[in-house]
Parts: structure tokens; sequence; C-alpha cells
């Protein structure tokens, strides 16, 4: 990812939520919006907690049954990364991250990196190289 769209996110994603968040206080007050921001907080470490139990028995399955557990890790790293944002006080991270928690959106974001990784394969600009002993 190219500098500049990360320095337009690091910078600008803290500002979209505090315009957001001051909005919600004009409309709803300080109460409402300061419990709206705990709630979703603590909905979301509930969730990621039992979806990453969730994930990391099956993780256990697949490897006891001798089976590569690729998607369940990515799943693993994508509720790791909702966790983060569910965390962070604001509506638009709550929004990603609790999307991320939703089984059929993670497997449509597999999806798209496998496509993406395809692409970068077969362009030569990821090169795979096997080692077998």
């Amino acid at each position: 990812m190219p500098l500049h769209y990360l320095i337009a996110l690091f910078i600008g994603m803290p500002i979209l939520e505090l315009a957001i968040l001051l909005k919600l206080h004009e409309v709803l007050h300080f109460w409402p919006t300061f419990l709206l921001i705990i709630l979703t907080g603590a909905l979301g470490v509930t969730l990621v907690k039992r979806q990453g139990l969730s994930i990391i028995n099956r993780i256990q399955q697949e490897m006891a049954i001798g089976n590569l557990p690729a998607p369940q890790m990515i799943d693993g790293v994508m509720v790791l990364i909702a966790g983060a944002l569910l965390v962070t006080p604001g509506l638009v991270t709550d929004l990603v991250g609790f999307s991320l928690l939703v089984p059929f959106i993670r497997e449509h974001i597999r999806g798209w990196l496998r496509k993406k990784l395809e692409e970068k394969v077969r362009s030569g600009y990821i090169q795979v190289n096997v080692n077998r002993p």
C-alpha cells in the first residue's frame, strides 16, 4: 500500500470518527453517545472472544486430521483485526469490525485475497519456491 494512502488513513480516519461522534453528540447528547461507544466495545469484545475460540477449535480439528487450516487461519487474522477495530472508539471502525465478524463477509474477503494472490503469482510479482525434503 503506497505511503500516501497510509497517511490519509491514519490522519483521515480519526478525523472522520471524531466528526461522526461530535455529530452524534449533538443529536443524542453526551451520555447516550458515551454508552453507545462502551456498549459497542463490550459487545465487540464478547463476539470476538466467542468467534476466536471457535476458530481455534476448527484449526485444531483440521490439524488433527492432517489438513492445512489456511481458511481458518485467515479467519483468525480477520477476527483479530475486528477485535482491534471494535475496541477503538468510533462508529466507522465499529461498522468495519462488526462486518469482519460475519462469516459470509469473511468468506468473500478470503476469495478476493486469493484472487489477488493468484494474480500476483501469475504476473511474477510474487514467486513461490517449494523445497521438498
